[in-house]
């Protein structure tokens, strides 16, 4: 088993009988994509868990030096989530959580984590509903959407399932071939539709929170997309601090500070089933090609991801305090927009029109 994932990961070793738990927990490891989980316990000698002292460890924390056992690294995940939805003030007594679950590993971690915090502290009145969005691309979506069903109805979380077609009259596989060019980007599509999608998903449960499991790579790519194209203002809203819109509803990012690997790691260890396939359109975004840039450095220099992370957040912070955007409602949908008219329906303008961008 271990030369096989060798094979997958030659940059990587894992301790042995992390794996001889569970056969599914194998076949996940096989199949999943190289890039998510890149640091896992080198050594093949025996180091003890720096937390406990106890038991062998199973996971090297490169950026802070730690070697961890499989129970202290879940520990510490579910740690990091808590202490930034308290740092934040994410989520107060009697909150409704609307969770956007995907199928992936992120999302289907942060359904498991906010349900077993719940269920730790019944007496906070918090509500979990998971809601998922079908974006319509064939030979892809069904096996996420069936991973999805099939958890939440073992975690007792009730699911909310909407899709692209049946908000916008149009899903993403006929979206890529009406847009008028390749200027107008797969991601960039799916994005302004899956955010407004995943917001009507959540007011039609009545939702007060809507939380999405963004992880600390992913904001790093973010800030780098806004700094590159000119988005200037945009970056003051990667700051962690809870989105709150006109009706009240607030958007939230318990794994922020988690790294990508790390997330895929716990949920192997937690053997959450998840889609390990990625999206066939993802390859249009420049994002693809940060997250490889950040994951080099990141490999040659442990913790620089920690590091611009935090020098983020401080630009974040600051230019959030000075952000003084006016909210308008779009004259096409009624709903909140920065300008006389939403992205979502320039989108859909630009597409049932063909109009050249």
């Amino acid at each position: 088993m271990i030369c096989v994932l060798a094979y997958y990961y030659p940059e990587i070793a894992f301790h042995e009988k992390v794996f001889t738990r569970a056969p599914q927990v194998r076949t996940y490891l096989i199949t999943i994509c190289p890039r998510m989980v890149n640091n896992p316990c080198r050594s093949q000698s025996l180091v003890l868990c720096s937390k406990c002292q106890k038991t062998e460890s199973a996971y090297h924390r490169a950026y802070s030096g730690e070697y961890l056992c499989q129970r202290c690294f879940m520990h510490s995940i579910e740690d990091k989530a808590a202490k930034t939805i308290a740092r934040y003030s994410m989520i107060k007594y009697g909150d409704k959580v609307a969770v956007g679950v995907s199928g992936g590993k992120d999302s289907l971690s942060l359904l498991y984590v906010l349900k077993m915090l719940f269920d730790k502290h019944p007496n906070n009145g918090n509500e979990l509903v998971a809601v998922t969005i079908d974006e319509g691309i064939t030979g892809y979506r069904d096996e996420s959407l069936q991973i999805v069903k099939e958890y939440c109805a073992k975690l007792g979380v009730e699911n909310k399932m909407l899709s692209y077609k049946s908000l916008f009259g149009i899903d993403m596989d006929e979206a890529m071939v009406l847009r008028p060019s390749e200027k107008m980007s797969s991601c960039s599509m799916c994005g302004t539709f899956r955010r407004r999608a995943i917001d009507i998903a959540a007011e039609t449960v009545g939702a007060d929170v809507v939380a999405t499991a963004h992880n600390m790579d992913d904001q790093l790519q973010t800030f780098m997309i806004n700094l590159l194209a000119g988005d200037v203002e945009r970056i003051g809203w990667i700051y962690p601090s809870p989105v709150q819109y006109a009706s009240g509803m607030k958007k939230i990012k318990p794994f922020i500070e988690i790294y990508e690997y790390e997330i895929a790691f716990y949920a192997l260890q937690r053997e959450i089933p998840f889609q390990s396939e990625e999206c066939p359109y993802m390859n249009e975004s420049i994002r693809t090609d940060l997250r490889e840039f950040f994951n080099k450095l990141e490999k040659e220099h442990a913790g620089i991801k920690h590091n611009a992370y935090n020098s983020m957040m401080k630009i974040s912070r600051t230019l959030r305090s000075t952000s003084d955007v006016e909210s308008k409602k779009c004259l096409g949908c009624g709903r909140a927009s920065t300008g006389d008219v939403c992205s979502v329906c320039k989108t859909i303008d630009v597409l049932t029109s063909n109009k050249q961008i």
